[in-house]
C-alpha cells in the first residue's frame, strides 16, 4: 500500500490537491469520507483509512440504504489521508478534472468476522464495516467480485439493519457539503474565480 500512483498521476503545482506523503494515521479512529465527484461523469468517491491511506473505490451511482441494490464500486488507487478533507475544484488538465465535495464524512468500526483485520478483510476480497457518518450510518458490506484478480470489481451492499430504508434514497437528496453547506455547482463556481 503506497500512494505513489496517486503522486505520479498528478502535478502538484496545478491542482490543489494534497501530496501524498508516507502512511499517515488520522489518530480520530478508522475515518470514512464519501465524495461527489463531478468529473467525466458525475459519481461518488468512497474511502476508507486501512492502514494509513485512504482505500478508494469508485461508485457511479452512489451509495445506497436499500439492502435489496448492489452498488457497482470500482477500485481506484489509495489517497493519502489529508485528501479525506479536500474539497475543491481539480484542474481540466488534470487526472480527474472537475468538482470535488465531501458529501458524506465519519468514523466506522471492522465488523469482519472471525476478529480479520481490516487489511487481511480486504486482501481477502470480503469487508464488513459500519459506518457512523452524517447522512451514512449502519452495516455495509464490501465484496470483491472477482478474488481471483488484483483490480477486479467491488460490490457495496448496505445491510438489513436499523439504518437501511429502501425508501430513502440521500444520492438524490441530500445534495450540500457535510462540511461547507455548499452544492457541487457552487464549488464549482467559486473554483472558477
Amino acid at each position: 500500500m503506497d500512494i505513489d500512483t496517486y503522486n505520479e498521476k498528478r502535478d502538484f503545482s496545478k491542482t490543489k490537491e494534497p501530496r501524498g506523503d508516507d502512511k499517515q494515521s488520522s489518530h480520530k479512529g478508522q475515518r470514512f469520507v464519501i465524495q461527489k465527484h463531478q468529473a467525466t461523469n458525475l459519481h461518488y468517491d468512497f474511502r476508507l483509512e486501512v492502514d494509513g491511506v485512504l482505500k478508494s473505490w469508485s461508485i457511479p451511482k452512489g451509495p445506497s440504504t436499500d439492502p435489496n441494490q448492489k452498488r457497482m464500486a470500482i477500485p481506484t488507487e489509495d489517497h493519502p489521508m489529508t485528501y479525506a478533507d479536500f474539497e475543491g475544484t481539480i484542474p481540466e488538465d488534470q487526472y480527474g478534472a472537475g468538482t470535488v465535495m465531501i458529501w458524506d464524512k465519519g468514523t466506522y468500526s471492522n465488523n469482519s468476522s472471525e476478529n480479520k483485520s481490516l487489511i487481511t478483510a480486504y486482501k481477502n476480497g470480503v469487508m464488513e464495516i459500519l459506518l457512523n457518518g452524517k447522512k451514512i450510518q449502519g452495516g455495509y458490506s464490501l465484496v470483491k467480485m472477482d478474488s481471483g484478480t488484483q483490480k477486479g470489481n467491488w460490490l457495496l451492499i448496505k445491510k438489513d439493519d436499523k439504518y437501511a430504508d429502501a425508501r430513502r434514497n440521500p444520492v438524490s437528496t441530500q445534495n450540500k457539503s457535510v462540511v461547507s453547506g455548499r452544492t457541487i455547482k457552487e464549488i464549482e463556481k467559486e473554483g472558477r474565480k
